[in-house]
């Protein structure tokens, strides 16, 4: 069977991209940026992308390109015989539906406050508690929930059920362009606020003695953290569109252009969320509930804040499903690989399978709430999210380090030689003691500190 290509290559960067672009980017980083008194921090983060981030998505991208094949087989047709490479397919396929477990629940959350918005549930008048009640009630109805839940999934398969060129580029670049247009129109309205002055020098002008208040090495780590897990490398998720590609480009080019996009909508969401809390006296490192709390009590005391409440949510809701799409054609192209099915076939399986796994994440907040596996205050999602982002993703990103820089694995000249065809920025040959030795260390020390942060925050003053 011939392997499927994008259409064009601004589909490739978009929809690797939307990928990339989660709700790490518009969630996370807004509040983590907050929490380490804004700019000091962005710089800190940037750095660390640069350093950590990009040259592991270039290994994914030359991996799935080279083999033509997703993470299920793409190590099986680049290993040296005899090597067990393939083995990390178990894991990384694991780790795509361990995501979606939880994420479908999130992307859930954001179409049903897209209706909230829309319909007016959200009123003028309401105050943080009642507004707060919304999403308390919201997560305590498993009936809602698992609606929304199943709306995800059945409208994310069936648009790859369409295929690669048909369904998904067509309606990722859609909505990713829809995306970046509703973004610029809630950043330009944001810096209409009266805060907006106040909120542009927390983000944008550095205070390093905020940074260290707020404790140098917690920043640190938490920025390589951010950095990292930002572009959802070491899963194969990224690899699988290096494999729909052709030979025209270099690789290191096109993923400095997916990691600006990616940034730049973590960027823009700062400049969205930053001047409200400083219009409205919001602490802007009220994590999770700024998103669901925090800024629907805005959207209500504006004017026109029904439209604009709207316009961003389906602007968080883009975000998520742009990751959902992109991760379910990763599980769809592996059982293909793997099995030999049709598209229509792995689509109708993953269907059922992927309906029941996202259930326990959905009851883990009401019929299940009282399974707590993370300690006292913990949810199911809780324990699915630290499995991903501090387990799969940095192992991953370590097994794909060692396969392309090492000679029992695929090699560093078969790595330069595949990510410098085509035409664009070259892998520098100077970089090889840094990407073989040096990040190793640095993506363990990551995911040490995870492993730290989660269960012995004290020890950094957490």
């Amino acid at each position: 069977m011939q392997r499927e290509k994008f259409s064009s290559r601004l589909g490739f960067l978009l929809i690797s991209a939307g990928c990339a672009i989660g709700l790490g980017n518009v969630w996370r980083f807004p509040f983590i940026t907050g929490k380490y008194g804004g700019a000091a921090f962005v710089i800190l983060y940037l750095i660390f992308l640069v350093l950590l981030g990009l040259p592991i998505m270039v290994m994914e991208f030359a991996v799935g390109r080279a083999s033509q094949k997703s993470v299920a087989t793409s190590f099986d047709t680049l290993e040296p015989k005899g090597t067990k490479w393939h083995l990390h397919k178990y894991t990384s396929i694991a780790g795509n539906y361990l995501l979606m477990m939880f994420y479908t629940t999130i992307a859930g959350w954001m179409l049903l406050y897209c209706w909230k918005m829309i319909s007016g549930e959200f009123s003028s008048g309401m105050n943080s508690e009642q507004v707060k009640a919304v999403f308390q009630n919201m997560q305590a109805d498993p009936l809602v929930m698992t609606i929304a839940m199943v709306i995800v999934v059945v409208g994310c398969l069936a648009i790859c059920s369409f295929g690669l060129k048909n369904g998904v580029e067509k309606i990722t670049k859609v909505m990713m362009l829809c995306l970046l247009a509703i973004m610029a129109l809630l950043a330009v309205h944001s810096l209409t606020l009266s805060g907006a002055g106040e909120g542009l020098k927390f983000y944008l002008f550095p205070d390093f003695g905020k940074l260290s208040e707020a404790g140098i090495f917690n920043a640190i780590f938490d920025a390589m953290g951010q950095a990292f897990f930002t572009l959802s490398i070491g899963m194969g998720s990224i690899a699988i569109f290096g494999s729909y590609i052709g030979k025209d480009h270099a690789l290191t080019g096109e993923a400095v252009r997916v990691t600006m996009l990616d940034t730049g909508v973590a960027l823009m969401a700062g400049l969205i969320i930053f001047p409200a809390c400083f219009t409205f006296g919001v602490n802007p490192d009220s994590g999770p509930n700024l998103i669901f709390v925090t800024l629907p009590n805005v959207f209500v005391n504006i004017p026109g804040g029904r439209i604009w409440g709207t316009l961003f949510f389906i602007f968080m809701l883009f975000a998520a499903l742009s990751t959902v799409i992109a991760v379910f054609e990763n599980i769809i192209s592996c059982w293909m690989d793997l099995k030999g099915w049709s598209r229509r076939k792995t689509v109708l399986i993953n269907l059922v399978l992927l309906l029941v796994l996202s259930l326990p994440c959905v009851l883990g907040f009401n019929l299940l709430s009282g399974v707590q596996p993370l300690g006292e205050g913990s949810t199911i999602l809780d324990l699915e999210d630290f499995i991903v982002s501090n387990n799969v993703l940095p192992l991953g990103s370590l097994v794909y380090l060692m396969f392309c820089t090492r000679r029992y694995g695929w090699g560093w000249n078969s790595f330069r030689k595949e990510a410098n065809t085509g035409k664009g920025l070259q892998f520098p040959n100077w970089s090889r003691i840094y990407v073989s030795y040096i990040l190793p260390i640095i993506v363990l020390v990551v995911f040490i500190q995870g492993y730290i942060a989660k269960f012995f925050p004290q020890l950094f003053g957490g």
